[in-house]
């Protein structure tokens, strides 16, 4: 077997950066497979050893990966009421992760995170204490919160499914399929619903991010 050629040698200076933004492309390109070393280094057209100037280990490679997802997520600001903080946070973390469907499984199992992880974590803790949660309350609030952000993200994703017209069709070819009279909610629920005119399954994710919010407020002042 021939062993592949060695990559042109690069002009311009590698950098920590530009070795995550390529990590990130390609495992957004993947469609959740993070590069291997030697596939990263050919895409900056480097040997594999020049990587390692800049991160020691896959590990710290991953890190700096996820800091940059969380990078892309709106924090919460002063002059927000913590609903809303936590609506606009929930929206824009849903959306980082749609384009960086790999992310989701490693948002939170980096044992050495970066600033940009550091930082989301606290400002998010700072407007739930200031929005009136105890420490214990914001920890049950955020535990929440992103058990249903990654989750559902991790639903839509998975969906065979792209856009309205895509749904729509595999939805009419499924019931097509399915005896109505030995799955009468199912079919009601599609019939009635999901083959509604303008269905958009994205939609689910504000409904449920309302109940979660309106629930963690009645409960707010009762966590100590």
């Amino acid at each position: 077997m021939t062993e592949p050629a060695d990559p042109p040698v690069r002009r311009d200076p590698l950098s920590r950066e530009k070795v995550l933004l390529a990590a990130v492309a390609m495992a957004d390109e993947a469609k959740g497979e993070v590069p291997s070393t030697r596939k990263l280094a050919n895409r900056l057209g480097v040997r594999a050893m020049a990587l390692y100037h800049h991160f020691k280990n896959k590990d710290e490679l991953l890190d700096g990966m996820v800091d940059l997802v969380f990078a892309e997520v709106e924090l919460p600001t002063g002059d927000l009421d913590w609903q809303t903080a936590m609506r606009r946070r929930g929206a824009s973390m849903r959306e980082a992760l749609k384009r960086h469907p790999w992310a989701v499984g490693l948002m939170d199992s980096r044992v050495d995170p970066g600033g940009a992880t550091l930082r989301h974590h606290d400002t998010v803790i700072g407007c739930l204490l200031a929005g009136g949660f105890t420490i214990v309350g914001a920890a049950h609030a955020f535990s929440m919160l992103d058990s249903y952000i990654y989750g559902f993200a991790i639903q839509e994703n998975a969906l065979p499914i792209s856009d309205e017209g895509d749904f729509e069709a595999a939805a009419v070819g499924m019931m097509e399929t399915v005896p109505a009279d030995e799955f009468p909610h199912l079919t009601a629920m599609a019939a009635e619903h999901a083959l509604k005119p303008g269905y958009d399954y994205g939609d689910e994710f504000a409904i449920g991010l309302d109940l979660i919010i309106d629930g963690l407020d009645r409960h707010r002042e009762s966590w100590r």
